[in-house]
């Protein structure tokens, strides 16, 4: 049932020859595997829906079945990867009523985590808060040229989770990454055509700069209505791709 004919991992043939993976001791096989599909399926080089043919993936990474199989369980817990006996595994598919999920978990649980931090978070918190805007706000990002895409996508992430970092809560944070991914995939896609259509610079210097002074309600509204902005204008683009 694997070895159906699928297309969907052809584009990593070109990274074939840098696939060989070693066990460092800190990062098994399978790990390293998940983490480079996970790019792949958030930066849309694995289409959504796509089937995942074991064996051209294993040709291609050079690995065993058993860490490859061990990289996608990874992926299944993630939401990324759906397993179906009977027809294997598939990259998860992408629709409104997912996003719109995502998004409304997004503005509680990276809201709170936010308020958390705001709470609980020292100096050193702080500095970081405003070191990791520094780094995204002086980013380019242009949609004519790719490679500024995935640098400042890379610095977003980094943004987001440096916000909340203070929370005190493992497991929040843990959900709060989750989502982030999840919501990646549809904003990497949009912003293959556009660099963007707002100040998204300015939104996120309003919610670091509320969140280290302190200001609790100030902070979380503006972090609540990015969240809530970014979440309509991908739902207007899927909706315009006829994607239900």
């Amino acid at each position: 049932m694997d070895s159906a004919d699928d297309s969907s991992l052809g584009p990593l043939t070109e990274d074939a020859p840098s696939a060989g993976f070693l066990d460092d001791g800190k990062n098994t096989i399978g790990s390293q595997l998940a983490s480079r599909l996970r790019e792949a399926i958030i930066s849309g080089e694995l289409e959504a829906g796509s089937k995942i043919n074991l064996d051209k993936a294993r040709k291609i990474f050079n690995v065993s079945l058993s860490p490859l199989r061990e990289g996608l369980a990874r992926l299944i817990s993630d939401g990324l990867v759906e397993f179906q006996d009977n027809r294997g595994y598939r990259v998860a598919p992408i629709s409104l009523a997912n996003l719109e999920e995502v998004t409304s978990l997004r503005e509680e649980l990276e809201v709170f985590a936010l308020r958390e931090s705001m709470r609980l978070g020292d100096v050193d918190w702080e500095g970081n808060v405003m070191r990791a805007l520094h780094r995204l706000n002086r980013t380019e990002r242009d949609a004519a040229h790719p490679e500024t895409l995935e640098h400042w996508e890379a610095l977003h992430r980094e943004f987001h989770l440096t916000l909340i970092s203070g929370c005190g809560k493992p497991l929040l944070l843990h959900f709060c990454s989750l989502l982030l991914n999840l919501n990646d995939r549809y904003r990497r896609v949009f912003l293959i055509r556009t660099s963007g259509d707002r100040n998204v610079g300015q939104e996120h210097s309003e919610i670091a700069q509320g969140a280290v002074a302190r200001d609790a309600d100030y902070a979380c509204d503006k972090l609540r209505q990015h969240i809530h902005r970014t979440g309509t204008n991908l739902r207007n683009h899927l909706a315009t791709k006829g994607i239900v």
